[in-house]
């Protein structure tokens, strides 16, 4: 198993701390892989086996602990005889109703140090934010970045000896999902393995737990989403355009689609920021998939969107790098991304080449904002690194890889 070093310190810095922690994701990004490496280092400190238990609800074998009150038992009967700390490990929580009862009741009366999946955003919305008030931390865990994608490239033959353009190109095509480099390097066999997981999303976290009927037109909305990433509508729009298709969806049908999808980290809704206004503004946001690779096994892959895949992947990037990332508005002008952090701010705009024609429209809205927080245009260019009254040319490999 490849340690994923930006999870695993998270975890460790609050491994046997009197918080919950909580780690949540889209199915297949490497939760459980995460929970492995926990216990592992766990038993590295000196756990005995007996003071570790571990529930997997996708397996059958965990079928009988989905009634919250067996689990309870089960958790209460392993910490009597753990004699000591007891570590609970338990992934994909939210197949258990009642759970958050569980979980904050173990964590009053025993002595144990608790670790949970889930593969929902409302995960940590309602009962478990009451019950625990604070007393957890989530850690979000996402698709492999680029700079991951190329350690688990070293472990497929296949993969071996491509140049950093070469996996750079596949990264736009097949995403950053892990179980990828399991497969055999083969555009059919990838195609195949990231519709099934596309499917078992859709499937088990969207239709199944929103009680979603009209599945086809689920797949419409989300293939709308994929269509259009990188650029600025509304769910009005969405519902527009299928009427002109002949299929009748309002526009809060349209949110609720959308919110399922969010919830099942789908995709990321990313709202436009009024940068003199100082304000969000409520109409034409943004959204990007959480993995290109599904978009492409779903809808095929299409040169003529690489502005839309760039800006997918620098997105994901700054999520993955603990920025909070909204679109910007600068008077007629759109920065495509304005990132948060604390006390710092990062101003990014993504293009596919830069060229006489449109460098004064890449720059210019960054030229327009008057402060003196950092400002760079990413671009795919490798011959060319300018400064333009104190603005930067990255190249987006460089961008990716700068750690």
């Amino acid at each position: 198993m490849i340690i994923r070093e930006t999870y695993m310190k998270q975890i460790l810095d609050f491994m046997d701390k009197p918080v919950v922690k909580v780690i949540t994701g889209m199915r297949r990004t490497g939760k459980s892989v995460i929970l492995e490496l926990t216990m592992e280092e766990i038993r590295r400190r000196g756990a005995r086996e007996n003071q570790i238990f571990s529930v997997n609800f996708e397996s059958l074998q965990f079928e009988d602990l989905k009634d919250y009150k067996a689990l309870h038992q089960a958790i209460t009967i392993a910490a009597k005889a753990a004699r000591g700390k007891l570590y609970l490990f338990i992934d994909e929580i939210q197949e258990v109703a009642l759970w958050e009862q569980v979980i904050n009741s173990v964590r009053v009366d025993c002595d144990c140090d608790i670790y949970i999946t889930g593969s929902n955003a409302r995960l940590l919305s309602g009962e478990l934010a009451t019950l625990l008030s604070g007393r957890y931390i989530e850690i979000r865990v996402y698709p492999l970045s680029f700079g991951e994608y190329l350690e688990f490239a070293k472990t497929n033959k296949d993969e071996v000896g491509l140049t950093k353009e070469q996996h750079f190109s596949n990264f736009l095509r097949y995403g950053g999902l892990p179980g990828i480099h399991e497969m055999k390097w083969d555009d059919t066999v990838l195609s195949r393995h990231l519709i099934d997981m596309f499917n078992t999303v859709l499937l088990k976290d969207v239709v199944k737990r929103n009680n979603i009927r009209d599945i086809n037109l689920l797949e419409k909305v989300i293939l709308y989403l994929m269509d259009n990433i990188g650029n600025t509508f509304s769910a009005k729009t969405i519902s527009d355009f299928l009427k002109n298709q002949g299929r009748k969806l309002s526009t809060e049908t349209v949110y609720t689609y959308i919110k399922a999808l969010e919830s099942a980290f789908l995709i990321h809704k990313v709202p436009r920021f009024d940068i003199k206004g100082k304000r969000l503004l409520e109409t034409q946001e943004k959204y990007f998939i959480s993995d290109l690779g599904l978009r492409h096994a779903t809808m095929g892959y299409r040169d003529n969107d690489i502005g839309g895949m760039l800006e997918n992947v620098v997105f994901l990037e700054l999520l993955q790098r603990g920025w909070t990332v909204n679109v910007g508005k600068q008077g007629s002008y759109e920065v495509d991304f304005i990132a948060t952090k604390t006390d710092e701010r990062l101003y990014v705009q993504v293009c596919y080449i830069l060229t006489e024609d449109n460098t004064q429209r890449e720059f210019t809205p960054l030229e327009m904002i008057d402060d003196n927080y950092e400002k760079i245009v990413i671009s795919t260019d490798s011959l060319i690194s300018f400064n333009r009254n104190g603005i930067r040319q990255r190249n987006i490999i460089e961008f990716l890889l700068d750690t």
